[in-house]
C-alpha cells in the first residue's frame, strides 16, 4: 500500500509500493484556491502547493490519490548535469566537454580541437569549477543577448533600456512598460536561432504589449522562421532547466 508521513514540518515523504521514498516540499500561498501538486523543472523534483488553513491530513491523502501522476512525472524530467569534469554542456548549438586545469590560470576558456570538438578548460580549485562555468555562461548570454536585442529594436524603431539575464524558471524572457528585457541565461544552451527568437520575441514587445495577430506579424518580421525555434523551445526548454 501507497504510504505518506509528515518528514518535516513542511514536507511530505512518500512512500511507493516497491519501497520508493519521494520527498514532497509542501509550500503554503495565500493566492492558492485549491491543492496544486506540480513538478518544478528548475529543482528537479515535485512540490504541493495548499491553500491557506489546509490540514496536514487532507495534504496527505492528495498526495497520496496523485502519486501515480507524480511518478510518471518525475520519470520524464530530464537528467541532470552537473558542471563538473568530463560533463558535456551545449553552447548555442556546439557542445563544450569541460575539463578541470587545476594547474592552470585563467578562469574559464575555449579550446577547439583539430577534429572540430569544442573543449571548455577552467582553471583553480575543483570546489570553484561549478560556479566558474556558471558565470561563464551567464557571462556569454549576455555578451549574445545584449547586441541582439539593439539590433533587433532598431528594426523596429524601438530602443532598448537594460538588458538583463537571470535564472528565471516560468519565462525565457520578459519586456517591461519602460523598454527593458530580461532573458533566462540558459538560453545560451539552446541552438543560436532559438535564442535568436526569444530575443526577438521580447523586442517585438516593445511594440506591441500583448500577443495579437499584430505582435506575431512583428516577430515574424524580424525572424520570418520563427515557428521553428518556438517549437524546439516549447519541446526542449525543459532540458536547459537540467544543466547545472
Amino acid at each position: 500500500m501507497t504510504r505518506s508521513a509528515p518528514l518535516e514540518q513542511d514536507v511530505l515523504l512518500l512512500t511507493d509500493n516497491d519501497g520508493t521514498e519521494i520527498p514532497v516540499p509542501m509550500r503554503r500561498s495565500a493566492r492558492a484556491r485549491r491543492m496544486l501538486l506540480r513538478v518544478d523543472p528548475v529543482r528537479g523534483g515535485p512540490e504541493l502547493v495548499l491553500p491557506a488553513g489546509v490540514k496536514v491530513e487532507a495534504a496527505q491523502a492528495f498526495a497520496v490519490k496523485n502519486l501515480g501522476w507524480l511518478r510518471a512525472r518525475l520519470a520524464h524530467l530530464p537528467a541532470r548535469v552537473t558542471f563538473e569534469h568530463g560533463a558535456v554542456v551545449p553552447i548555442l548549438g556546439r557542445d563544450h566537454l569541460i575539463r578541470h586545469r587545476p594547474d592552470q590560470r585563467g578562469g574559464v576558456w575555449r579550446v577547439e580541437d583539430p577534429d572540430g570538438s569544442v573543449e571548455l578548460h577552467v582553471s583553480g580549485a575543483g570546489e570553484h569549477l561549478t560556479r566558474r562555468v556558471n558565470d561563464f555562461l551567464k557571462s556569454e548570454a549576455r555578451r549574445t543577448v545584449g547586441p541582439r536585442a539593439k539590433q533587433h529594436a532598431a528594426s523596429l524603431g524601438r530602443r532598448v533600456g537594460r538588458v538583463t539575464v537571470r535564472d528565471t524558471a516560468t519565462r525565457w524572457g520578459s519586456c517591461s512598460s519602460r523598454g527593458d528585457l530580461s532573458f533566462s541565461w540558459r538560453l545560451v544552451l539552446a541552438p543560436e536561432e532559438v535564442l535568436d527568437y526569444v530575443v526577438a520575441h521580447e523586442a517585438a514587445h516593445l511594440v506591441e504589449m500583448n500577443h495579437s495577430d499584430r505582435f506575431w506579424r512583428l516577430v515574424e518580421r524580424l525572424m520570418p522562421d520563427y515557428r521553428r525555434p518556438r517549437a524546439w523551445l516549447k519541446r526542449h526548454g525543459a532540458k536547459l532547466h537540467a544543466f547545472g
